[in-house]
């Protein structure tokens, strides 16, 4: 197994390439790698404050004697390093990736990707299979299935939010991937305000502007459906950021799980949700399909529609001439209104085959042996 490793990734904020990050770097120590931790320079103005980051990361700058560099990182933000065999694990959310993406991956040894719907994106954008591998993230079962208290959330009313029976919650970076208008929409056509339930939203906010444009978008509609958040159950939104030893406690406070999500490249959220035991309901496309089925979670119809990004040009080149997913909004709806009338048991629920699958020291085993490969074929 491979002995030495040089890492460079962003693990100094929120977002979920930080995280994962954070924890294959973890892992790879605690199985006996000598690993050089660099951040990935102009990943995002979003950092942890002091108190909630691992001071232990920032002890990883040393050199070691490394003959592979791993890349957390999107293909065009990859510096290779000269005289390694370079390596970028990273993902996609839509059907395929941008030629640019392509252009730059031909020049590393191997693309790791975590599920087989961004392996597809890849394939379907003429990159070389035999240049790609599937290695799943994964999950710390023993944290988040004993989570100790719930957070002591309380709404805009004063009021805790334990009090609700029913409590969903979703977790989304800010922007129109996640599909945040489509979630309310549903939450304001499934429920009343006399409903014993609340939708928790916990929002990141990375990039400047995208809040502006939720609530605008949300004024839109109301004045679209004729419907007011008034005559709704309570929708809170969450802005605090949590340390990821925190967040069990954010799912603790919660009773189910919904994502009406564009597309994914993974979703760290839903599968910690799922191993924390909350009823899920997301999707039925891109990575949700590698965990869940209809017998652990309700999946929601979807169809493929041109990927549309308005208000950033960027996101809108990295996304031109791809599809990604419209989940069905009555179909959502009809499920939320179903999980309040309690008609969404009888499911298996998705945590135990997860945490048996998908364990944060089985997937960095599996990274690793996929990198030896390459620290082999670079030695010859």
């Amino acid at each position: 197994m491979i002995g030495a490793l040089r890492v460079r990734g962003p693990f100094r904020g929120p977002s979920g390439y930080d995280h994962h990050t954070r924890e294959f770097v973890r892992e790879m120590a605690r199985q006996g790698v000598a690993v050089q931790l660099l951040e990935l320079p102009g990943w995002g103005a979003v950092r942890l404050p002091e108190a909630l980051r691992d001071p232990w990361f920032e002890r990883l700058d040393r050199p070691v004697d490394a003959r592979v560099t791993l890349h957390f990182a999107m293909p065009h933000q990859v510096v290779p390093a000269e005289g390694n065999a370079n390596v970028d694990y990273t993902m996609f959310e839509a059907t395929r990736v941008p030629d640019l993406w392509v252009e730059r991956n031909r020049e590393h040894a191997l693309v790791v990707v975590p599920t087989t719907s961004s392996r597809d994106a890849w394939l379907a954008s003429g990159f070389p299979g035999e240049r790609l591998r599937v290695c799943p993230l994964g999950v710390n079962a023993a944290l988040f299935a004993a989570p100790g208290p719930p957070l002591p959330l309380i709404t805009e009313a004063g009021l805790p939010v334990a009090r609700y029976r029913h409590r969903f919650l979703n977790v989304s970076e800010l922007g129109p991937r996640k599909n945040l208008v489509g979630l309310l929409g549903a939450w304001l056509a499934a429920t009343r305000p006399d409903d014993d339930a609340i939708l928790l939203v916990k929002l990141g906010q990375y990039a400047p502007g995208w809040l502006d444009l939720l609530r605008r978008d949300l004024r839109a509609l109301e004045e679209r459906t004729r419907q007011r958040f008034a005559d709704a159950a309570p929708v809170q939104f969450l802005f605090d950021l949590l340390a990821d030893r925190e967040m069990p406690r954010l799912y603790a406070a919660a009773t189910h799980y919904v994502s009406l999500s564009h597309g994914e490249g993974w979703d760290q959220t839903m599968v910690e949700a799922a191993v924390s035991g909350l009823r899920l309901i997301a999707p039925d496309h891109s990575a949700y399909r590698d965990y869940l089925t209809p017998e652990t979670a309700t999946l929601i119809p979807s169809r493929e529609v041109p990927a549309g990004f308005v208000g950033d040009p960027t996101l809108q080149a990295l996304f031109a001439g791809a599809n990604w997913w419209e989940p069905d909004q009555g179909a959502a709806a009809a499920a939320i209104r179903d999980a309040i009338d309690g008609r969404d048991a009888g499911r298996t629920g998705a945590g135990p085959a997860i945490a048996r699958r998908f364990s944060w020291e089985e997937s960095t085993r599996a990274l690793l042996a996929i990198l030896d490969e390459v620290a082999v074929s670079a030695a010859r």
